[in-house]
């Protein structure tokens, strides 16, 4: 389930590419595919080695990959002061990351540090009013350890971006689907993964990703402007 544009973002086979905050690896596994050397980094270990594991699997069995020479490593680091030096990146993706950040100006100002000059970034964060909604249900949505510490308007990242030297060049939504499941699960709680409605919308959630069924991914497009849970944020350094 990707949430990044990877033509709007511009990645070319040889390209390095930092994938901040890559949890499980989706956002690195694509850009592998498409030819960048990758890095995924995580705070979390079981995170990283997740993502090291399914790399590995890819350079040796997804035909993708081997045909674009994409590559890929992962590494446990801090998003507010990343182990690389200046301008070593061509491209940066930071998805659903920033609103877990309490200093994310600091970790924004690190992101332009290791963008070269002319390349570019997306960052991705929850939209304001179906994020509003989620915490309007559930305090444990976002009270628990880990959780989600604010809410953007887009407006509010995008000045973020530009104050840390980016020049905004667009944005789109993304995950419509996800938001009415997101409002349920707060709904009835976070945590009731067993509850009958939360099993039964996450399965069409699953078969979707799995899938890729017009009968899901069209009506997802066409709400994604209205419904779409996550903002999505292109940027580029100026060269």
């Amino acid at each position: 389930m990707l949430t990044v544009d990877y033509e709007r973002l511009g990645v070319r086979p040889g390209e390095r590419l930092l994938d901040l905050g890559a949890g499980g690896g989706r956002h690195a596994f694509e850009a592998m595919r498409r030819g960048a050397r990758v890095v995924a980094l995580d705070s979390e270990r079981r995170e990283v080695v997740g993502a090291l594991e399914m790399m590995d699997a890819l350079r040796r069995e997804d035909r993708a990959t081997a045909d674009t020479g994409g590559s890929g490593s992962a590494t446990l680091g801090d998003g507010r002061r990343l182990p690389f030096p200046d301008s070593c990146f061509d491209r940066v993706i930071a998805a659903e990351v920033l609103e877990h950040v309490h200093d994310d100006r600091s970790a924004i100002a690190e992101l332009v540090r290791v963008l070269r000059p002319g390349g570019t970034i997306a960052v991705s964060v929850p939209r304001w009013w179906p994020e509003l909604v989620n915490w309007a249900l559930s305090d444990d949505y976002h009270e628990t350890p880990g959780g989600h510490v604010r809410i953007y308007r887009r407006s509010v990242l995008e000045s973020r971006l530009s104050a840390a030297g980016l020049v905004v060049t667009g944005h789109h939504h993304a995950h419509a689907l996800h938001s009415p499941y997101w409002w349920l699960r707060s709904a009835v709680g976070v945590d009731r993964d067993d509850h009958r409605l939360v099993s039964a919308y996450h399965r069409l959630l699953v078969w979707d990703i799995t899938t890729a069924s017009p009968l899901t991914r069209v009506p997802e497009a066409v709400l994604n402007p209205l419904l779409g849970k996550s903002v999505v944020v292109y940027a580029r350094k100026p060269a």
